[in-house]
């Protein structure tokens, strides 16, 4: 089994930053993907960035230029900074990771969530 486990979330005012970041432990072979998706009640959920093991990168078009995720491969972990918040980034940010086991069993994980809060 693997947890992810997230930090990071809160209020920040619009024009601010914050920093997310994840943690996976359990039974990890290798990490393919990390990312972050996030979800706003009523709407399916977004993928938000993504960062593959060699370091490729993927953001949605909304976040570009704003946000910047980033991975420890040692460590088994992703990070997302994000800045220049604007209100539409109200969501639960959610870590994501696609986990080879030690037992050769490929699975893909979602963390609990953490609440980003952006408003005056």
């Amino acid at each position: 089994q693997v947890q992810l486990a997230e930090s990071g979330g809160g209020l920040e005012l619009p024009g601010g930053s914050l920093r997310l970041s994840c943690a996976a432990s359990g039974s990890i072979f290798s990490i393919s993907r990390m990312g972050w998706y996030r979800q706003v009640p009523g709407k399916e959920r977004e993928l938000v960035a993504s960062i593959r093991k060699d370091g490729t990168k993927n953001y949605a078009d909304s976040v570009k230029g704003r946000f910047t995720i980033s991975r420890d491969n040692a460590k088994n972990t992703v990070d997302l900074q994000m800045s220049s918040l604007k209100p539409e980034d109200t969501a639960v940010y959610y870590c994501n990771a696609f986990v080879t086991s030690r037992f050769g069993r490929v699975a893909e994980y979602l963390g609990q969530g953490t609440q980003v809060t952006v408003s005056s």
